[in-house]
């Protein structure tokens, strides 16, 4: 599959191609500064900028099997990579410009999905013990105890932070299949917004507050797959005024971490077509 980044504009409802690859690339996220994007492919990061854009390998050290959970910091200091060791995925930290990373989860397998608008926490997914539910866990980004905030209703995933930081939207298939859910930021007041036959994950609300955007999987799919017909949603951030905005091939390395940009005014996403 050909692997297509593209920005898709809210005010003229139009998306304009970036880059394109043969290589499977994935998972945008939007530098603070507004001139880059970060992306991963073949197990490393690229910086893509958008005045000319190519793919710059960013120097990760010994992390060479990173996945599609990685970000950027709100200051842009930092970036958060989630790399696969003997043991499964591990969050680390590293400067923006590359570098040796430092490790933050305390166990494996862990996924990062979301920073705290004021860069003092992460939200992860993480699979703890003998347990094989994945749960919902936030942790300083100076390291130390994780702080479990769902309780294995369920496969809970995809945790990123609303704008102001007080509430954290993530998705669950504890009613069956996948949905979008909220709760406050210590994982109190958990609540589903709102039911449909689509199988719904990975939600990321925008930088204004005033919308989220998700993707959505065709009924009966199970997990989050690649290369599915999926459409990209907004909502307003109680559930209501949903609506698709993009219909692609796609689903895991689309959106899975925060792709917005810094103003709010579009999104970034990687669609994938067949090799001509």
């Amino acid at each position: 599959m050909r692997s297509l980044l593209e920005i898709y504009d809210l005010a003229s409802g139009q998306s304009r191609l970036v880059l394109q690859s043969d290589q499977r690339i994935e998972a945008p996220n939007w530098d603070p500064s507004g001139t880059s994007l970060l992306i991963n492919g073949n197990g490393r990061l690229y910086r893509v900028p958008l005045d000319a854009p190519r793919m710059i390998e960013v120097d990760t050290g010994f992390a060479t099997r990173c996945n599609n959970d990685h970000g950027i910091s709100p200051d842009g200091k930092t970036i958060v990579i989630s790399n696969h060791r003997d043991n499964g995925s591990e969050i680390f930290l590293l400067p923006s410009g590359g570098g040796d990373p430092h490790l933050i989860s305390p166990e494996a397998p862990s996924w990062w999905h979301g920073w705290s608008p004021d860069g003092a926490r992460l939200a992860y997914v993480a699979a703890r013990g003998d347990r094989r539910v994945i749960d919902v866990y936030t942790i300083a980004v100076t390291g130390g105890a994780e702080t479990r905030l769902t309780q294995g209703e369920g496969h809970c995933d995809g945790p990123d932070y609303s704008a102001d930081g007080s509430r954290i939207y993530y998705n669950c298939d504890r009613d069956g299949h996948a949905q979008i859910w909220v709760m406050n930021a210590d994982g109190s007041d958990q609540r589903k917004l709102f039911a449909d036959d689509h199988v719904n994950w990975f939600p990321h609300p925008s930088p204004d507050g005033r919308q989220i955007l998700y993707l959505a999987y065709p009924p009966g799919t199970l997990g989050h797959p690649a290369d599915l017909p999926v459409a990209l949603c907004l909502m307003d951030p109680d559930g209501s005024n949903r609506r698709q905005v993009l219909t692609f091939t796609g689903g895991q390395g689309s959106i899975n971490v925060p792709c917005w940009s810094p103003d709010g005014a579009a999104f970034a996403y990687v669609r994938y077509e067949p090799d001509a």
